[in-house]
Order: C-alpha cells, then sequence, then structure tokens
C-alpha cells in the first residue's frame, strides 16, 4: 500500500513537470523566471531554502541572482567560484548532507542555530555549456532523496530551456534598445551641433544600455589635460574637473587609439586626489577618436566589482563612436564660426565679431553696466607700409594686434576695425580706468623692438557710454570723433614749431 502510495505520488510529480514546463516556457524576462522557477519548484518540492546562480565561465565565478528562504524573496548577493561547486564542474545534481561543509559554504547562508540542513543543487545546462544552478534546502535531516533529486534535476532541465530562450529575449530586447539608442544619438549628431546636448544623450545611453552607475566623457585638451565635459549618474569624478594626463600614458594610447582599459586608473585619468575612487568597484573605458586621433574617452562605472565582456566593449564603442562623431562636428562649426568672426592677418576678432559683442554690451550699458570704447589708428604706419614692404607692414599690423589683446582683459574684447585701426571695448571701466587702458598701449608701443625704432605711434579716440547715446554703433562715432579731434591736434603742435616767430 505504501510502496503504491509513493508510485502515485511520483507519477504525480511528474505530471506536474509538464505543466512547470509550460508555465516556465511561457515567462521569457530572466527576473521573472526565476521566481517562476522556485514557484513551481515549490509544488513538488519541500524548500525552506531557495537559489538560482548565473555562471560566467570566462572568470569561473558562479553569482546568485534569486534567493527566498520560509516563502520569501530576500536579497543575497553572493559570488563563489564555480571550481568548489560539484553540479557545476561535474554537471550533475547532488545532493548535499549537513556534514557537506564546503558545499552549504557555496550556496546559501547558514541556517538558524540548532537547525540541521540537508540539499540539493542541479546544473543548468544547454549541451556542455552550463548556464548556471539551482539549489534546494531543508532545515531538517534526510528531506531529500534519489527520486528528489531526479526531479529537481528535471526542473534544472526545464528551467534551462526556459533561461535559454529568456536571455536570447532580453539579447533581441537589448538589441531592439541599443538600435534605438544609437539612431537617437546619430540624429542627435546629425541634428544639433550644441556638442553639450549630444554628450548628455551619450552618457545617458551609456548609463541606460551598459546598466552602469555612472558614465562620463573625457575631452582632450590642448594643453595635454584631460577634462570630464558631462556626466551622467553616480560618477563620482565632477562635471568639468581637469586632470593632467601622464605623458606616458598619452604616448601609449595615441599610438593604440583603438584600445580599452578596464580601469580608469591604469591610465592616469583621475588626479592623485581622486585616484582611489577610481579604483573603487568597477569601470571600464573606450576612447574617442577622429581622423586615427585620441580626442579623448568614454567610461562607465559599476558600483560593484564586475568583469566586462567583449559585449559590453563593443556597445561602449559603438556609442564612442557616435559621441567622437558630435565632438569632431562642434569642433569643425566652432574653427568655421571663429574663421569667419576672425581677422586672418593678426587673429584679432573682426568686425563681425566686434559688432556681435558690442550690441551685446550695449544692451548691457542700458541697464546700468558701464562701457567705454577705444578706437586706436596707428601713427606713421602708410610711411613705413610703402618704405619697408607689405610684408614689414603686416608684421607691424600683427605687433600692435599681439600688445592690444595682452593688455586687454579676457571679459574685454579688442579687435581690428580696419586697415591700421583697432579698437578696445572695455566694460565695468572708468574713464581714468580706460585713459590708464590707453597710456598701457601706448607705452608698450614705444617699448616694442619693431614698433618703438620704426616710428610707428599710436593716437586714440575715447568713448564712454552716455544716455544721450542711442546706438552702439553711435557710440564708435563718438570715439571716432574723439580721434579724429587728437589727430588735428597733434598735426597743428607738429606744425607750431614752424610757424612760430623767431624770437
Amino acid at each position: 500500500m505504501t510502496r503504491s502510495r509513493n508510485r502515485s505520488a511520483l507519477q504525480e510529480r511528474y505530471s506536474v513537470l509538464l505543466d512547470i514546463g509550460r508555465t516556465l516556457a511561457a515567462t521569457l524576462r530572466p527576473a521573472e523566471l526565476y521566481r517562476a522557477v522556485w514557484q513551481q519548484a515549490s509544488r513538488v518540492i519541500q524548500a525552506e531554502g531557495f537559489f538560482i546562480s548565473r555562471y560566467d565561465p570566462a572568470n569561473d565565478l558562479a553569482s546568485t541572482v534569486f534567493y527566498a528562504a520560509r516563502g520569501e524573496e530576500q536579497v543575497l548577493q553572493l559570488t563563489y567560484p564555480g571550481r568548489g561547486c560539484e553540479a557545476i564542474y561535474g554537471r550533475r545534481p547532488t545532493l548535499q548532507s549537513p556534514e557537506d561543509v564546503e558545499h552549504w559554504e557555496l550556496g546559501m547562508p547558514a541556517p538558524p542555530a540548532g537547525l540541521h540542513r540537508t540539499g540539493m543543487v542541479a546544473p543548468m545546462l544547454r549541451g556542455d555549456e552550463v548556464l548556471g544552478v539551482i539549489g534546494a534546502q531543508s532545515y531538517a535531516r534526510d528531506t531529500y532523496e534519489q527520486s528528489d533529486l531526479e526531479i529537481f534535476a528535471a526542473i534544472a532541465d526545464l528551467a534551462s530551456v526556459a533561461l535559454e530562450n529568456a536571455l536570447y529575449v532580453e539579447q533581441l530586447e537589448r538589441r531592439r534598445r541599443e538600435a534605438e539608442r544609437i539612431e537617437e544619438i546619430g540624429r542627435a549628431v546629425t541634428g544639433s551641433l550644441d556638442l553639450s546636448k549630444v554628450l548628455a544623450r551619450v552618457t545617458r545611453a551609456a548609463l541606460d544600455l551598459l546598466e552602469a552607475d555612472g558614465a562620463i566623457v573625457w575631452l582632450m585638451r590642448d594643453d595635454n589635460q584631460v577634462e570630464v565635459a558631462m556626466t551622467a549618474g553616480d560618477t563620482l569624478f565632477p562635471h568639468g574637473l581637469v586632470c593632467r594626463v601622464d605623458a606616458s600614458i598619452l604616448s601609449a594610447v595615441r599610438r593604440a587609439p583603438r584600445s580599452s582599459f578596464s580601469n580608469l586608473a591604469d591610465v592616469s585619468f583621475a588626479p592623485e586626489e581622486y585616484r582611489h575612487v577610481a579604483t573603487a568597484g568597477s569601470s571600464t573605458a573606450v576612447l574617442l577618436t577622429a581622423d586615427d586621433s585620441f580626442i579623448g574617452a568614454l567610461s562607465v562605472r559599476h558600483r560593484v566589482p564586475r568583469a566586462y565582456t567583449e559585449e559590453d566593449v563593443r556597445l561602449l564603442s559603438r556609442i564612442a563612436d557616435q559621441a567622437a562623431i558630435a565632438v569632431a562636428n562642434a569642433r569643425l562649426h566652432e574653427r568655421i564660426i571663429a574663421l569667419s568672426l576672425t581677422d586672418p592677418l593678426t587673429g584679432l576678432p573682426n568686425r563681425r565679431h566686434l559688432q556681435m559683442f558690442l550690441e551685446k554690451e550695449f544692451a548691457a550699458a542700458r541697464r546700468g553696466r558701464r562701457l567705454a570704447i577705444v578706437l586706436y589708428d596707428l601713427d606713421n604706419f602708410k610711411e613705413y607700409n610703402d618704405s619697408a614692404g607689405h610684408q614689414a607692414g603686416d608684421e607691424a599690423l600683427r605687433a600692435f594686434a599681439r600688445i592690444l589683446a595682452e593688455n586687454t582683459r579676457a571679459m574685454n574684447l579688442s579687435a581690428r576695425f580696419g586697415g591700421d585701426e583697432f579698437i578696445a571695448v572695455l566694460t565695468d571701466v572708468s574713464r581714468r580706468g580706460t585713459v590708464t587702458h590707453v597710456e598701457r598701449i601706448v607705452r608698450a608701443l614705444e617699448q616694442h623692438p619693431l614698433l618703438g625704432p620704426a616710428g610707428i605711434r599710436v593716437t586714440a579716440g575715447i568713448a564712454v557710454y552716455g544716455p544721450h547715446l542711442g546706438s552702439a554703433e553711435a557710440l564708435v562715432k563718438a570715439a571716432d570723433r574723439n580721434l579724429y579731434r587728437r589727430k588735428q591736434i597733434q598735426r597743428q603742435a607738429a606744425e607750431l614749431p614752424q610757424t612760430a616767430s623767431p624770437s
């Protein structure tokens, strides 16, 4: 009678397996599948504890992805070497006894004090590949026997088929999301020259697609320093941080611009005070290249240690390629704009740039900000240009432009007005401060090794904003009138000794 009852129970278990198979096959998300495996296994197996681990053969690490105890799901972040698990290395289900301490340490946390436990672990296999293991435990002795292990192994087989399907669907979903995000970045690259907006999308895409905690775009500067140009998530490195890159590292990445790095600290992107931060958790970076030249890097960070796969690097590289195009386009646009706003001979802003800047500052002056302009005209330049030649004349203009640029604050603007005339727009400066600026320019010109001996001098016309001036153009005309009067005074002074009567 007992044997008949056992046979009936066993038949019932196997009929339940068919139902379990249908249920698992219909579950296409890994997280939902893990829960379903636990729930379905609990129908035929007594389990106070239950776990599922995924196995990474490249690193020989098994990581717990699901854990439940006494009917409730719990968080358990446990990683252990696969070589210590017989179900992984032996590829066969195993029973575990209370005395099998070593194996228990690889599965689940210890049971409550005073309780013994027995358990089962079965591999999830697809051919020769181990996808992971499922495990069950009981706090009573001799709970499981060979027939339980066989049922449990059958559930593991069903789970492996369902998991392979779920991983395939997950991969398709990941590729779909990847394609959408790459297309989104591509549209941003082709539709906008606003570098900050494009890089914001790049870092958000890297954060999303690699399920990272933080992402950074690093851009090289002309002074061999690297700047945190854009961040997303928990990056630890602040936006705008500028670091000097070690010369040997910089030389290495320039020789191999398609490299990737598994730790940012390895490439000395972080200054010394941030070096300990770079080694926290896990991070990886791929380089940004334009025309095979190193222009920066895209990095992601995870708070917990992890190994980055070739797929991770491939995906990050695709995003980095889009970022590199955005940077190259933006910099090309900046150069074009700079060329259109720059005088080609002197390198100073041209009249178009001057007009844009002056209109903005004139509007600010109307709201109460002080504004003055100085119009400079080089004396004796025509005679020097005719006698010394046009190349010498060009060098004289460049020399005065450098004097003007070096003696004008960054917040102000110096520009070539035309011919041998230059202009300085001075903000938040009084009339006395404007005169001081002129005196500094005159003194620098007289002491210049080329301009001084050549006899080239400068006359300056000053105009200070007042309510009677209705436009920026009126302010420039006022400076021009002041310059003309000063020229007249100079000419009269020069003629005075010739017309004066002898004493």
